[in-house]
């Protein structure tokens, strides 16, 4: 299966060397296409310099914070356009573990939507605050209540598409474009009566860098849920019940690494790497090592 992990980036120029290296150590065969805002950090063009090291890194250059819903959709266009069987959903800060990555690409062979869920068995939010969980939980039992989604966890933004998904559900009409992006394609996809799978997934804190979350952000997910329903609910539109196959699955034994080590970045490197310097000198080349795309005998 060809696949490609669509990472959205403002910013994540310290995060980016160490998840690709662990992308890479569990699945060495995917590819990557990381979307970048136009990072004044000089995320954009640390990814130019690592994808001439490394032909499964591809970058795209947005001019600005346009939202991680339109960052998703662009990536999904690229993913159509090239022909991928699968795209991943996965944020850049190290929030989505890529020890989880197999089970989705074991999900995904049966399902047309694999959901890395936080609410399941076997999922989990080890370090948030206690209001932080109270806030996500009721978001989710709220969207599940008033759009009659059976799904555990419809926020949850580690995720997997099969094409065929991404084709049928109509891209250029979504409308969100924060966090309420992943409720309207959870919605999108059922009401299209794909099948849906839920794995479970322990969700972390970001390990560097600063959270996008934002109070606009939580405001729009919380009016596109009300909208969606009082407008199913107008004469003449189609009723909000959905066609679907949904399946829990149980945790699976964590995979092992195809290359254990992390790389470490030797401390002059780290001493010369200083982002404004990439960002006035895209030439500049940073030290950067990951596992290689394992040797095809045909």
């Amino acid at each position: 299966m060809k696949t490609l992990i669509i990472i959205p980036t403002y910013n994540e120029a310290e995060n980016l060397p160490s998840l690709l290296h662990g992308i890479f150590a569990y699945v060495p065969e995917t590819d990557v296409l990381v979307v970048d805002d136009h990072s004044p950090d000089g995320t954009g063009q640390l990814v130019e310099e690592m994808s001439k090291q490394d032909g499964r890194i591809h970058c795209m250059h947005r001019p600005g914070k346009l939202g991680l819903g339109t960052a998703y959709i662009a990536g999904f266009k690229y993913a159509i356009s090239h022909r991928y069987d699968a795209a991943f959903e996965m944020d850049a800060d190290f929030s989505h573990d890529p020890q989880h990555l197999p089970a989705f690409l074991s999900a995904i062979k049966d399902a047309d939507l694999v959901i890395g869920s936080r609410y399941i068995p076997g999922g989990s939010t080890p370090n948030w605050s206690l209001l932080r969980r109270l806030i996500s939980s009721s978001g989710n039992i709220f969207a599940r209540a008033v759009l009659r989604l059976p799904v555990r966890d419809c926020t949850g933004g580690f995720r997997c598409y099969r094409r065929e998904v991404l084709e049928a559900i109509g891209l250029d009409s979504v409308q969100s474009r924060g966090y309420a992006f992943q409720v309207e394609m959870t919605y999108r996809v059922l009401n299209k009566g794909f099948t849906v799978a839920e794995t479970p997934i322990i969700f972390v804190d970001r390990r560097l860098g600063q959270s996008k979350m934002s109070r606009s952000i939580v405001l729009e997910a919380f009016t596109y849920v009300l909208r969606t329903r009082l407008i199913s609910l107008l004469p003449g539109h189609a009723s909000t019940r959905v066609r679907y196959v949904h399946r829990i699955l149980p945790p699976s034994p964590l995979p092992p690494r195809i290359d254990a080590p992390r790389p470490q970045i030797s401390m002059q490197a780290e001493r010369e790497f200083q982002p404004e310097q990439i960002a006035a000198n895209p030439r500049k080349t940073v030290p950067f090592a990951i596992p290689r795309r394992p040797t095809r005998h045909l």
